[in-house]
């Protein structure tokens, strides 16, 4: 069997360096790899580009990286509730690349595919189309985007086993399922890590070749960004 667990989240992210390119999972905080943040906040590491659907909030998920100016760019959908990541973007102390929500879901699984780009009609006409080849299709313009290059991506999934089998629970699939594959060293983290053999192949979400390296993750929080009540 070729196991790709390891025992700590500190050996899970052995190799990180500065100024690299990182994927994050998760929507909002939706799925996000939590302990795979707070190792990277612990780390320190400065000049990072971190793709992410968005950056948390101020004290939690990537808005922690934020507070520690270890993010140089920031590519994401939008900024979300995150006021920390709009005082650095308005203040030019951030770079930020807002992308199409679905281009930049297809950006990931481009990657993921070995697929180097791809033309699609989001953001034709707007600033998104800037310095971007632009090709007629059936009688409609479109652009191309090319597929992104990460060093390494944070997945975090709800089961999976020793090989990197994975299952999601429910809307916590969001963006790590096309992230996981999609960078040089893919990293899971998992609420519950169960030997080979005991996950049903039938509903196995992301196979274990596309995972490098697995372990099991502890003490989530995970935060409800707006809680929303009835009278």
């Amino acid at each position: 069997m070729i196991s790709k667990k390891v025992n700590s989240v500190t050996e899970a992210l052995a190799g990180v360096q500065n100024y690299q390119t990182l994927m994050l999972g998760g929507f909002g905080l939706c799925g996000i790899p939590e302990n795979a943040i707070t190792q990277l906040a612990k780390l320190k590491t400065i000049g990072l580009t971190c793709i992410s659907n968005n950056a948390g909030v101020d004290n939690f998920g990537l808005g922690l990286l934020l507070q520690q100016k270890q993010i140089k760019k920031m590519i994401a959908s939008y900024v979300g509730e995150n006021k920390e990541f709009e005082r650095q973007m308005l203040s030019n102390e951030l770079e930020v690349e807002l992308t199409p929500q679905g281009t930049l879901a297809e950006k990931c699984r481009a990657a993921k595919a070995g697929i180097p780009a791809f033309y699609t009609p989001a953001g034709y006409g707007t600033e998104v189309a800037i310095g971007k080849e632009s090709r007629e299709f059936n009688g409609k313009m479109h652009l191309m985007e090319k597929a992104f290059e990460a060093d390494f991506s944070f997945i975090k999934a709800w089961k999976g086993d020793e090989a990197g089998n994975l299952i999601f629970k429910g809307t916590a699939r969001n963006f790590n399922l096309p992230m996981c594959g999609a960078a040089k060293i893919n990293v899971v983290e998992v609420e519950e890590l169960v030997p080979l053999g005991s996950l049903n192949p039938n509903e196995i979400h992301v196979p274990g070749v596309f995972v490098q390296r697995i372990f099991l993750g502890t003490n989530y929080i995970k935060p409800i960004e707006q809680l929303t009540l009835r009278d």
